[in-house]
């Protein structure tokens, strides 16, 4: 008997009624003889409603109180759907994080997983049951609730399936599959029958707002077959054409990978820039820099250094826009009286676009001509970043759409593969 994990985001728990149309489609998979867990996001905005509430009793709340009220959302969601479930003829049960046992560490609000117990859920299979389990959340070895960040349920729901040897796990969304680029920005993006692990990966890291980058981590890792499709469809669908539907993330390279060069562009508008510039140019530099920022606990995204002229070089990062003060505060306060860097700034009108595709492996000239068309459109680089499958640029975000569109035609993405 296959065993086959759902997982269901906010959108598709936003009311009642999609609550009830999830319902019908999990019992159709389980009448088909399909063992199933399912892991359910919030109902949308919920996460933040509660967050909200909790800033308005204070401003300083502690990160494990947060947790406490952030994890009560994804607990109605899998109440609800059992309810549901219930009402449907379907047998079936919930678990939070804690009951299971998912265990993580101890960083609050983006907790990571450390194992999971599979025993209960298996018994439970074992008795015909539906299993849902909360998304977003699971509990230390003290037995403190955690939080596994914003996207959490998709990792979890990933490593569910991991842990259990699912045959697939499909991450059901508001979108129908993964597009060569958004289709907000690119009217002309085509959906993506199958994406390598790898080049997810890299969409996931760079923008692609699809799937959270830990759980394509998690699949990759340990060879879960991952399906990106939709909630939106008819849930009595057959399943035979819902099982095949959306996108595949594989962990072969297509045999005609030569004749996929890239297969989308990645774009995040959420990056900012600092720059350190006139600072000593020795031995150690970059760790005097970013020593103090990592261990303030921000990420730290492309990194350039220039060439250095009269003994003193720039040293220019990005980080995510948010934490633009943070990161200016660490390193105007702690950084450079010690280094006497001459100055520090920061920009956080910049946008980061990226080409990726496995195919620029066995392809050359793919660099040259991102920048030629980027150049045609007048767009100047500011920074550019790269890898064995993906080319990255930081530009000024006013362009970040006109690039977008100028790539993708460029790269012929409109037109369907051969």
């Amino acid at each position: 008997m296959s065993l086959v994990v759902h997982k269901y985001g906010g959108t598709s728990m936003g009311s009642v009624e999609r609550i009830k149309s999830v319902a019908k489609r999990v019992a159709k998979w389980h009448r088909a003889g399909y063992q199933m867990v399912v892991v359910p996001s919030a109902m949308s905005g919920e996460t933040n409603r509660l967050l909200a509430l909790a800033k308005e009793v204070s401003g300083s709340a502690s990160l494990r109180e947060l947790d406490m009220i952030a994890s009560t959302g994804e607990q109605v969601s899998v109440g609800l759907l059992v309810i549901a479930l219930q009402a449907e003829g379907v047998d079936a049960i919930s678990f939070c994080g804690w009951q299971v046992p998912i265990r993580t560490d101890d960083s609050y609000t983006k907790a990571r997983i450390t194992s999971i117990e599979d025993q209960r859920v298996r018994d439970e299979l074992a008795k015909g049951k539906v299993v849902v389990i909360t998304g977003f959340q699971g509990v230390t070895d003290d037995g403190h609730i955690t939080t596994l960040g914003r996207g959490g349920s998709d990792t979890q729901a990933v490593a569910v399936a991991a842990a259990l040897k699912a045959d697939e796990c499909l991450i059901y969304t508001d979108v129908d599959a993964v597009y060569t680029t958004d289709p907000r920005v690119e009217p002309d993006a085509r959906p993506l029958k199958t994406v390598t692990f790898e080049e997810m990966l890299e969409m996931a890291s760079l923008g692609s707002k699809i799937l959270q980058i830990r759980s394509v981590e998690f699949a990759g890792k340990y060879k879960v077959p991952t399906r990106v499709l939709t909630s939106f469809s008819d849930p009595m669908i057959p399943i035979a054409e819902e099982a095949s539907s959306g996108t595949l993330i594989s962990f072969e390279e297509d045999e005609n990978v030569e004749q996929a060069v890239i297969s989308g562009i990645a774009f995040n508008r959420d990056e900012a820039k600092v720059s350190v510039l006139g600072v000593p140019d020795k031995p150690g530099i970059a760790y005097a820099i970013l020593g103090p920022v990592a261990k303030a606990n921000i990420d730290v995204d492309m990194i350039i250094q220039n060439a250095g002229v009269g003994g003193t070089t720039d040293f220019s990062f990005t980080v995510h826009r948010n934490e633009l003060q943070k990161t200016l505060d660490v390193l105007k306060n702690d950084v450079q009286p010690s280094i006497h860097a001459k100055e520090v700034t920061g920009d956080p009108k910049v946008a980061k676009v990226s080409v990726v595709g496995i195919g620029m492996r066995s392809h050359v000239g793919i660099a040259a001509l991102m920048f030629e068309t980027l150049s045609k459109e007048g767009i100047n680089i500011q920074m550019i970043s790269t890898s064995e499958i993906k080319i990255s640029v930081v530009i000024d975000d006013k362009y970040m759409e006109l690039a977008v569109r100028a790539l993708h035609r460029a790269f012929e993405l409109d037109k369907a593969a051969a």
